[in-house]
């Protein structure tokens, strides 16, 4: 099937032109964070996680989102989600290349990730984030590929594929649920530390991933002739609408538990999120135009004559992709870092280099996403032809 991704119109490959030229572009910064260090980034020893594992942790929520039309197609046999299933199986894998991109930025040897299966830890949550980080791609790239072979060929897919559809929904969950537990096993660190935040980085999950999906829907829909279906992005936008309320709600849960007990290690990270801290508070706006967007989304979603609008549906998508970027991102990072434990105030914003290796990971991605999406569209039409 490769062959369909080397046939396109002349702006499929103007596109790909684009994305590898921005991929050459940050290797070439890359090189220079190789060879000098991460010296050339904004973090420094009080905030020694930045863009890159804040674009890891939400693109991490992209990757387990797909299970949300997995589960509702393969196990309820929810019929409209099958045109859009093996989009969100596509989407998952693109993602969760980026996510394994994004860790290998992030250090400054990345040889050192041979240290994980060299000397494995059962007690690391590291080596178990390795393990589902891992295990759900491989799972993804072989059920996509041998149900949309299966397709093309108008055969039945292969009986084994079925046992890995119902494996790939633990991984799904554990994938987020062990990314929280990386951040609240971390006993010094206030904003962190609560057993809500698995379940909090779930419901942004569910909803950031299913609106990014409606939104490439709309773009398949534009520029392919394959039609994924009104009826299942109507669906999906409820989904949408139930996780983005979900999160919202942990959210407030946080704020009411730090300010009516008062603790100054948990109200600390809050305070400098939302009304600053001591004088510093980059992040304020940026957290109010997060929590902003989500908030109107829902309420957007949650009125049925807005949800139905073809118009405005990838518009509050779009914004609730955003505001989970912003809140799952920078605010989850740069919060759970500032203050430090000792009160220290070390603020944090990504330099240059840093957005720009950023950039080529998701040019990456996309390139992926791009070739993926040309097969799975390609097959489809063919199949209905």
């Amino acid at each position: 099937m490769l062959e369909i991704a080397i046939k396109g119109s002349k702006n499929y490959w103007l596109w790909i032109v684009l994305l590898l030229a921005v991929m050459g572009a940050g290797a070439v910064v890359y090189i220079d964070q190789f060879m000098n260090g991460l010296m050339i980034t904004g973090m420094s020893r009080d905030v020694s996680w930045g863009f890159y594992i804040a674009n890891f942790t939400f693109l991490v929520g992209v990757a387990a989102g797909g299970v949300m039309v997995v589960i509702p197609y393969y196990l309820h046999d929810y019929e409209k989600f099958h045109r859009i299933t093996i989009l969100g199986e596509f989407l998952a894998v693109a993602a969760l290349i980026m996510c394994l991109l994004f860790i290998v930025v992030d250090l400054g040897q990345p040889t050192r990730m041979l240290n994980v299966l060299l000397y494995p830890s059962p007690k690391s949550i590291l080596f178990y984030d390795m393990l589902v980080l891992n295990g759900y791609l491989f799972l993804n790239i072989v059920i996509g590929w041998k149900i949309l072979e299966a397709e093309r060929n108008q055969v039945e897919p292969p009986f084994w594929t079925k046992p890995l559809i119902y494996l790939s929904i633990p991984f799904a969950i554990g994938i987020h649920t062990v990314t929280a537990y990386l951040y609240c096993g971390l006993p010094g660190r206030g904003f962190w530390l609560t057993a809500i935040l698995a379940p909090r980085f779930l419901a942004s999950a569910f909803a950031a991933g299913p609106a990014f999906l409606i939104i490439l829907c709309y773009i398949i829909k534009k520029f392919t002739k394959f039609d994924p279906g009104w009826d299942a992005m109507q669906t999906l936008s409820k989904i949408v609408c139930y996780a983005i309320i979900a999160n919202l709600f942990f959210f407030l849960c946080e704020v009411f538990v730090v300010y009516y007990s008062n603790i100054p290690g948990h109200k600390s990270h809050i305070q400098y999120l939302l009304f600053g801290y001591h004088g510093y508070n980059a992040l304020v706006p940026w957290m109010w135009t997060s929590l902003t967007l989500m908030a109107t989304g829902a309420v957007f979603l949650l009125i049925p004559q807005l949800r139905s609008n073809k118009t405005l549906l990838p518009v509050t998508c779009a914004m609730i992709v955003i505001g989970a970027w912003i809140d799952k991102g920078l605010g989850m990072i740069s919060g759970g870092f500032v203050p430090s434990p000792l009160h220290h105030v070390t603020e944090y914003a990504p330099t240059g280099p840093e957005i720009m290796i950023t950039l080529a990971v998701y040019a990456t991605g996309f390139l992926v996403l791009t070739i993926l999406y040309k097969l799975a569209t390609q097959v489809k039409e063919e199949v209905r032809g």
